[in-house]
């Protein structure tokens, strides 16, 4: 088992990763901005070390101190959690070379899936349904680009191959705007990751967002851990999370957990990782896979006892999957509302200090927050500062606790978005199970 690891993040992920290491008698040391010496993981943590000023740029985000940090404290591995450096292939391979393991996959398979154009052509070689498409990134030939469209048919959406979070992307729903919208996208796409690169999909109307959880331990072993729905989204952030994914074809949906299985063993996959589909129809449509551990994780855990962060963990120390396919069964249903530091009608950002935090309790629900009474949310990171997850036997009892259970969460002294919660938990169409991913902005908007 490995020795020592370095958290290098922040907020409720590091705290999670720290638990998960304090259950395998591993050391921890956790890394932070001057900004950040009083998050609760750097308390707990065996080792703490300062690594830059508030800025993500000079701190989380500055390999040469994270890995300074990692040989000042001896550490045997780092942790990315999510966000940050997690899918950053240079980092990964820097850490390799430093000597440490990286907890992730390997950086080859980081690049291959963080292209999004060389990821959709790996998934179609390992059977994994995509969108119709351009086939490739799209280059200068106006009159191939705008054959392209029409054999994919309107509308399309361009896409940056680099892009992610919800940037880079435009819909096109006529051929009168298709070529200036390339150039626009390819022009934007250049300005925000650095590469100009952009490709073309069939956009589909009104789909869900599903996704496939799995396991690889990069020996010849993998599992899926079933599916989770995210189709509750604002300009592309995912708010509400549920697992299983209620209402899906079950062919489909035993084709699809299958075929993410088989082409983690086919890319030598390593680690813990996300298959993200659009589901219209009764089909599942690859859009792209993240080489990481999800916001959403915990739903996925409460629904099949799998620890996902300590398989993780595991697999870095060079151990087998500790489970096999036949062993993963689902048991009832699980949510997870987001928690951000922001208003629930402007969402403006609310960093400040927390005058009162009391957690709810109860069977099924879990809190995963940094948060405690006297601290002060930063105003430089992301508005995330906790998720409130429930577990029922059924989708309609764990709605139940969760509804209850925002009832009980008390964060004072801040604004928060748990009166939004508070709302899409009543909501009559989400309470049936299967919106699309339109749905909330639309709720918004009305």
């Amino acid at each position: 088992m490995l020795d020592k690891v370095l958290i290098a993040n922040r907020g409720e992920i590091a705290l999670r990763i720290l638990r998960a290491c304090k259950e395998l008698g591993i050391k921890t040391v956790a890394v932070h901005s001057k900004a950040d010496r009083e998050l609760m993981h750097v308390r707990l943590a065996d080792e703490a070390v300062c690594i830059g000023p508030a800025s993500s740029a000079q701190s989380y985000l500055n390999i040469p101190a994270l890995i300074s940090a990692a040989e000042v404290t001896d550490s045997s591995a780092i942790h990315p959690g999510y966000g940050f450096l997690s899918e950053n292939a240079n980092f990964a391979e820097q850490v390799e070379r430093s000597g440490f393991t990286f907890i992730g996959p390997r950086a080859e398979t980081i690049r291959l899936m963080g292209d999004k154009v060389s990821a959709i052509n790996a998934m179609k070689a390992a059977g994994v349904p995509t969108v119709p498409g351009s086939d490739g990134p799209l280059g200068d030939d106006d009159a191939t680009n705008l054959a392209t469209a029409k054999r994919i048919g309107y509308p399309v959406i361009i896409k940056a191959a680099a892009g992610g979070g919800g940037r880079g992307m435009r819909v096109v729903h006529t051929e009168g705007h298709l070529l200036s919208a390339i150039t626009v996208t390819q022009t934007e796409a250049h300005a925000a990751f650095g590469d100009g690169t952009v490709y073309m999909e069939k956009f589909l109307e009104k789909p869900r967002h599903v996704e496939v959880q799995v396991l690889a331990d990069g020996q010849g072993n993998a599992i899926h851990l079933y599916d989770r729905d995210c189709s509750l989204q604002r300009r592309h952030q995912k708010v509400l999370e549920e697992a299983p994914a209620p209402g899906l074809d079950p062919d489909a949906r035993a084709k699809v957990l299958d075929a993410c299985r088989q082409a983690c063993i086919e890319i030598n996959y390593r680690g813990a990782g996300t298959f993200e589909f659009l589901y219209e129809d009764g089909e599942f449509f690859f859009i792209e896979m993240n080489t990481r551990v999800q916001v959403e994780h915990p739903v996925t855990e409460m629904v099949t006892g799998v620890d996902i962060v300590k398989e993780q963990l595991r697999i870095a120390a060079g151990l087998p999957l500790s489970i096999r396919q036949e062993d993963v069964k689902l048991n009832g249903h699980a949510f997870e509302c987001r928690i951000n530091a922001e208003d629930s009608r402007t969402f403006m950002p609310s960093p400040g200090k927390v005058t009162l935090f009391h957690a709810p309790g109860g069977l099924g629900v879990r809190m995963d927050s940094h948060l405690y009474t006297g601290y002060t949310v930063p105003p430089h990171y992301d508005s995330l500062i906790g998720k409130l997850i429930t577990w029922g036997a059924d989708r309609d009892i764990a709605l139940t606790r969760m509804r209850n259970a925002l009832d009980e969460l008390l964060v004072e002294g801040i604004k928060t978005n748990i009166d939004l919660q508070k709302d899409l938990v009543r909501d009559s169409y989400f309470r049936q199970g299967g919106v699309n991913i339109h749905y909330l902005e639309k709720k918004l908007s009305s």
